[in-house]
């Protein structure tokens, strides 16, 4: 049992690498061409990738047209896919083309605190102090990045804190929304569906085909996108939960931001300020310690649960 939790853990946190990487995939894909833009790659890895799930679930046996035949399931999962995976997808991307995959990550990576937002005011969650310190550590760490630390000064444009924090904002819709169709519901079937749908209503909404050079990379680039920045550390991830806890796939979380980083720095001679640096790390330890719980809280929660 041991050894398997070793091998999911290490599965899990090479998972978030493989997002991160995802992110200099499509980075690379934008520098060739100018016809290549996130809505294109953003429709090709939702329809694609969404397809494979759904036969895959079908296959294996998880009857993934039983939730589109229910009223309530259905409009949850098309919610999902419209209101979760296009922001944190395609706002991604929009970031990816402006700046870069670090970016992107980063502010991407605010996204718990838009979670911890929520549970606070809607379902009236007591806010820790470490939750506040947290917060406070999170903007002053975005700021820096913003900034450089000069307040009349932006180094980043004003379009890509737009489309950073319209990604984070996803990335709390993407936990929210389907958590009700996840307790009777395969996680694969959710995913599978919330991508096609999502990827569908953006070709319905921009229908796009560029005309793209003759360059085998864009084929490669674009199976990278597809296969290890989704359906691999997907399932990865998902079979790391049965192992972990989720509060340990948090901690792993921090592998995303920090692989998108040294590979932007690598790949694409990224220059980050030493400012840059501190405000990506004061991000990163901002979200990590949302899931740190003492041993008596995390004690608590057990005897509530039981």
């Amino acid at each position: 049992m041991k050894n398997k939790k070793r091998l999911w853990t290490f599965l899990a946190a090479l998972a978030c690498v493989f997002w991160g990487i995802s992110g200099l995939f499509a980075k690379g894909l934008f520098n060739i061409s100018s016809e290549i833009t996130p809505i294109w790659v953003t429709q090709v890895r939702m329809i694609v990738s969404g397809i494979l799930l759904l036969i895959f679930a079908q296959v294996t046996g998880k009857k993934p047209l039983k939730t589109v035949t229910n009223r309530k399931d259905a409009i949850t999962v098309f919610s999902y896919g419209l209101l979760g995976l296009v922001p944190v997808q395609f706002c991604y991307f929009m970031v990816v083309q402006e700046a870069n995959a670090s970016i992107a990550t980063i502010l991407q990576f605010v996204g718990p605190f838009f979670v911890m937002f929520y549970m606070v005011f809607f379902e009236h969650q007591i806010l820790r102090k470490i939750d506040l310190l947290a917060a406070i550590f999170a903007f002053v760490g975005v700021f820096f990045l913003a900034t450089h630390g000069h307040f009349n000064e932006l180094s980043l444009s004003p379009s890509i804190l737009f489309w950073g924090f319209l990604s984070a904002i996803g990335v709390a819709t993407n936990t929210l929304i389907p958590r009700r169709l996840l307790d009777h519901t395969s996680s694969i079937v959710v995913t599978g569906w919330g991508l096609l749908a999502a990827g569908i209503a953006l070709f319905i909404a921009h229908p796009v085909w560029p005309k793209l050079p003759a360059n085998m990379t864009i084929f490669w680039l674009m199976l990278g996108v597809i296969v290890i920045g989704t359906l691999i550390p997907f399932q990865w991830m998902m079979g790391a939960l049965r192992y972990i806890q989720p509060s340990t796939a948090t901690l792993l979380d921090a592998f995303e931001p920090v692989s998108a980083t040294i590979g932007s720095v690598i790949i694409f001679g990224l220059v980050m300020a030493p400012i840059d640096w501190l405000g990506s790390v004061m991000i990163i330890l901002a979200v990590l310690a949302l899931s740190w719980q003492p041993n008596e809280a995390k004690q608590l929660k057990e005897e509530e649960k039981e």
